[in-house]
């Protein structure tokens, strides 16, 4: 949980908040969040589907070894 939170650039949002200065800035910026926020699910979903790939190799690998 720890390096999630270290990937969010935290100076550059504060700026970013502080810019936004109408209704239309807030909404980007939100807009902006939400957009990395579901760029690193995907990222974290696609790390879990190679892991789980690899499980899957390295199971047939050792069946296939002690068979």
């Amino acid at each position: 949980m720890g390096s999630q939170h270290q990937e969010f650039d935290y100076p550059r949002y504060r700026r970013l908040l502080a810019e936004a200065g109408d209704e239309t800035k807030r909404l980007a910026l939100i807009e902006l969040l939400v957009r990395e926020r579901a760029m690193e699910r995907l990222a974290a979903a696609q790390a879990a589907d190679r892991a789980a790939a690899t499980a899957i190799i390295a199971g047939k690998v050792v069946r296939a070894a002690g068979a």
